[in-house]
């Protein structure tokens, strides 16, 4: 195997999780996941030897992603009841505990929350961030610190996150 295929292949665990993280569903996280390395094959002549094969990547799934996004607010999606049942179990409460942050996290503007896992769950610096998403380091700053406010609102049980009056 070439380093090109083992680089890839080292990076997975952390593309998976982080589709996982932006979509709540393991099977589309692993076709985003899959998407993004057909493509990374695809185009691995326009990988530049020497720079980060993981911001790379995770700029592809990113882009897979807002592309997804952009193209499913356009047509309406049907849900099967069959797979609309869900089952109930009785909640630990480290489980309520997680639930409560995911719910949190998925409340916060889809910008936010993109920059908020990058940082605190994928540990990539603001400047990798910034070239990831496609937005100035201020930028990536910015949201990230609104995001971390907001989360922390929401964790204090306000209702979703409004504007705040400057004077």
């Amino acid at each position: 195997m070439s380093d090109f295929t083992l680089e890839i292949e080292r990076c997975i665990p952390s593309l998976r999780r982080y589709a996982a993280a932006l979509l709540h569903d393991r099977e589309a996280a692993d076709d985003l996941v899959q998407d993004c390395l057909e493509r990374a094959l695809r185009k691995r002549l326009l990988w530049r030897r020497g720079s980060s094969m993981r911001a790379w990547l995770f700029t592809m799934l990113h882009n897979l992603y807002v592309n997804g996004v952009r193209r499913n607010s356009r047509t309406p999606s049907m849900i099967a009841s069959e797979t609309a049942a869900v089952s109930y179990q009785e909640p630990h409460q480290t489980d309520t505990l997680m639930g409560d942050i995911v719910d949190c996290i998925d409340q916060l503007p889809d910008t936010q929350r993109q920059v908020l896992l990058l940082v605190a769950l994928e540990g990539f610096s603001y400047k990798e961030v910034g070239r990831i998403v496609g937005v100035p380091v201020g930028t990536v700053m910015s949201r990230l610190s609104r995001a971390r406010e907001n989360l922390r609102r929401l964790m204090d049980g306000e209702s979703r996150p409004g504007l705040r009056r400057v004077k």
